[in-house]
């Protein structure tokens, strides 16, 4: 399951990253990760995915974006992912929750 390689990255990379927001709400730092759609072709999985990252600041969570984004660059060193480009990445913020965060997309190619 791509979900459980990308977690299991970007913790190994010092990156608090869950799929999905404790009962409580987040407590930044940390990312949500999302599959926001994906495709099989000639035995190639496709995902796109959404990453969510959090700060206590518009800066801190602009830099996590940051600090994400370069990780899931690299995500490629990794056999099961041939490849990982980032689709956009925006500011995010949740202005009714007051919640800082900015959003990543990522298209990845993969295998299981």
């Amino acid at each position: 399951m791509i979900e459980e390689t990308i977690l299991n990255y970007l913790n190994g990379a010092g990156i608090t990253a869950k799929t999905e927001a404790p009962e409580g709400g987040v407590t930044p730092p940390c990312c949500i990760v999302e599959r926001t759609g994906g495709r099989v072709e000639e035995h190639l999985r496709r995902a796109t995915v959404a990453v969510q990252s959090y700060g206590d600041s518009l800066y801190d969570a602009a830099y996590l974006n940051g600090t994400v984004v370069a990780a899931m660059l690299g995500i490629t060193v990794l056999p099961q992912v041939s490849s990982c480009t980032l689709n956009s990445d925006y500011n995010f913020t949740d202005t009714t929750k007051r919640l800082y965060r900015y959003q990543a997309v990522f298209d990845l190619t993969y295998y299981e």
